[in-house]
């Protein structure tokens, strides 16, 4: 059986109340009881009389022993007068009951059932009983007590089974939520980290060169200080849209100003954008499409996006003077992204790198059951492929 709650303090009182009540009682009848003919008659017998309910007190926590004490204590007082053996009866029936409700041992119990019904019987012998048998009526006081008690205490344990469930429900529901506030900032965490690190490479080279030929090609250090303030826009115009996402919520959208910097997702259709600027950071890339152009999911088409980004930020950051192509793939089944390098000498950046961009994407492309691919190419330089599962259309 499984362990009963811990009494509440209302129920220490009440016990604690109840033994007393009933040693009073007992009290009073012991004390009518002895004869004043012979004050030292039973005397020992009439003091343990008030003493026989107490351990009532204890009902709750050892229900089985607070039976076994009070059964031998009321029988050894029951001869001292009717009154006397009605009371302990009283107690003894407390004790079962007790011992139904919160005993923990079911064996110990069904051995104390035959034993409390035969106390009663004895306790009961001179009951004045019309129409029952003395033994009959401990029967039917003693079975309907062991019945209610049996039955409250099933009643308790559905109701605690029923507040662990509702109280595992509420910590999984916890639990997923918690899990999806860390996958969203996850994810927010990889837009940071793929918006940030691309344009700023592009911005931090573009400076670089103009510092270079300030002196000898202003017209050229314009143009690069141009590249690195449309380099500067652009991050800005990221970085609002996925601050956005961590705003939207809790702030008005009312402003159409603040509605205008909602810009829609990069995709497929903004790599020639992307190729640009890096062609303007000093990379030679060149952009290959293959097979018909269709519609592709926008989660796919930006995870398509981050990869590019990714692979050639990275190699403007690793492989100085190095050539890139990048070649998308449309087929029926799937998307293929893939960027390679011819390789170059390793810039100052290349020792910064801690691979999380990478490890970013893969989390990125799991999501949409897609796969990415990395490492050197056989003749030198780096790959990176992915791969998007599609419908057939």
């Amino acid at each position: 059986m499984p362990p009963p709650p811990r009494p509440t303090r209302r129920g220490l009182a009440f016990d604690l109340a109840l033994a007393l009540f009933l040693a009073l009682t007992g009290g009073r009848y012991a004390t009518i009881a002895q004869n004043p003919g012979h004050p030292d008659r039973h005397s020992l017998l009439l003091l343990l009389v008030p003493l026989v309910p107490l351990p009532l007190v204890l009902r709750r926590r050892h229900p089985l022993a607070v039976l076994w004490v009070v059964l031998p204590a009321a029988l050894l007082v029951r001869h001292e007068s009717e009154d006397i053996a009605y009371a302990a009866g009283v107690a003894v029936i407390v004790a079962a009951y007790s011992a139904a409700a919160y005993g923990r041992r079911a064996t110990a119990l069904l051995l104390s059932l035959p034993a409390a019904t035969a106390a009663l019987v004895v306790l009961f012998a001179a009951a004045k009983l019309p129409h029952f048998p003395n033994g009959v009526m401990a029967v039917l006081v003693l079975v309907p007590v062991f019945a209610v008690a049996y039955e409250l205490r099933m009643w308790r344990r559905r109701v605690d089974e029923g507040r662990e469930r509702l109280s595992a429900l509420e910590r999984g529901q916890l639990a997923a939520l918690e899990r999806a506030v860390e996958l969203e900032r996850a994810r927010i965490a990889r837009e940071l980290h793929d918006v940030v690190t691309h344009n700023v490479s592009m911005m931090t080279i573009q400076a670089g060169a103009a510092r270079k030929i300030l002196d000898t090609a202003p017209d050229k250090a314009r143009e690069a200080m141009a590249a690195v303030e449309s380099g500067g826009r652009a991050a800005m115009t990221e970085l609002r849209h996925v601050m956005g996402l961590l705003t939207i919520d809790s702030e008005s959208t009312d402003d159409p100003a603040a509605e205008a910097d909602l810009s829609p997702q990069p995709g497929l259709g903004r790599l020639e954008a992307l190729v640009h600027g890096v062609r303007q950071a000093g990379l030679p890339v060149e952009l290959t499409v293959r097979g018909e152009r269709r519609p592709v999911p926008p989660g796919v088409e930006l995870a398509a996006y981050r990869v590019v980004q990714e692979a050639l930020t990275n190699t403007v950051k690793h492989a100085s003077r190095a050539d890139a192509a990048v070649t998308v793939e449309y087929a029926p089944d799937r998307l293929l992204v893939e960027v390679t390098d011819t390789g170059g000498r390793p810039t100052g950046a290349a020792a910064t790198g801690n691979g999380r961009g990478l490890l970013g994407l893969r989390e990125r492309l799991a999501v949409y059951g897609g796969t990415l691919h990395t490492g050197p190419r056989p003749r030198g330089g780096y790959r990176v492929k992915a791969l998007f599962p599609l419908e057939s259309s």
